[in-house]
C-alpha cells in the first residue's frame, strides 16, 4: 500500500516534466528557425585585426555592430560569451563577427584581452570598416532595427551559413523577433540560446542526411 501511495505521487511529479522534456526536444529538432531575411551581404570589405579576412558564408554567425564606443560596450560581449559563446563555440562553423568602425582597434584589443581570462575566444571576430560599409551591411539585415549615430545596434543577429538572417516570425512579445537583446540576460538565456540550438540542430541534421545518402 505504502509502495502504490509512493508510486502515485512519483508518477504525478516526473510525468509532467517528462511531457515538457519531449516538447522541448521536438523543437529543437524538428522546427527550423524561420528565415527572415535571404542573403544579407557578404562581409569582403571588412578585415580583422591584422588585417586577416572573415566571411559569413559557410558559418553560422552571431553578428553585431558595437560602434565606436566598443570598448564601453564591453560588458555586452561578457554576457554573450557566457550565454550563447561558451555553449557552442566548440561546433565547427560557429562564429561571432563584431562589426566596429576603424579606429577602434585599441578598444577591440582590450575586450580580447579581457574576454580571454575566461577561456578560448577563437571564435570571437571583430572586424573594421568605414561608416559607408558598416551602413550597407546592416541595411542589407532589412529589420526593423537602426544603427545610431556612433554606428552601434542593440540587437545580436543570426545568420546562417547560406548568409540568411534567422529568427522569430510569431514571437509571443514582438511578433517578428529580428534581433536578441544582449542586455538581457533572460532573453539571452532563453531565446536566443534556444534559437541558435534550433539552427545547429537544423544543419547536423542535414549533415547526418547527406552522410548516410552517401553510404547508400
Amino acid at each position: 500500500m505504502q509502495f502504490k501511495k509512493y508510486f502515485v505521487l512519483g508518477s504525478l511529479f516526473v510525468l509532467p516534466l517528462v511531457v515538457y522534456l519531449f516538447f522541448l526536444s521536438g523543437v529543437n529538432n524538428f522546427y527550423k528557425l524561420p528565415v527572415l531575411t535571404p542573403t544579407v551581404n557578404e562581409i569582403s570589405a571588412f578585415n580583422g585585426l591584422d588585417n586577416q579576412k572573415v566571411g559569413l558564408e559557410q558559418h553560422i554567425t552571431i553578428l553585431g555592430f558595437l560602434g565606436e564606443d566598443a570598448f564601453e560596450k564591453r560588458g555586452l560581449a561578457f554576457n554573450l560569451n557566457e550565454k550563447i559563446y561558451k555553449p557552442f563555440y566548440q561546433f565547427k562553423d560557429f562564429q561571432f563577427v563584431m562589426v566596429v568602425p576603424k579606429g577602434t582597434e585599441a578598444g577591440v584589443q582590450k575586450i580580447l584581452v579581457e574576454l580571454g581570462q575566461y577561456g578560448d575566444i577563437s571564435r570571437w571576430n571583430f572586424v573594421f570598416g568605414d561608416a559607408t560599409d558598416i551602413q550597407s551591411l546592416f541595411n542589407s539585415l532589412k529589420t526593423d532595427q537602426i544603427l545610431d549615430n556612433t554606428l552601434a545596434c542593440s540587437k545580436m543577429f543570426i545568420v546562417d551559413k547560406d548568409r540568411n538572417l534567422r529568427g522569430r516570425d510569431d514571437d509571443k512579445d514582438v511578433g517578428i523577433l529580428y534581433g536578441y537583446n544582449p542586455n538581457s540576460i533572460e532573453e539571452l538565456g532563453d531565446k536566443m540560446k534556444d534559437d541558435v540550438k534550433v539552427v545547429l540542430a537544423e544543419y547536423r541534421l542535414a549533415l547526418k542526411k547527406n552522410t548516410a545518402n552517401r553510404k547508400k
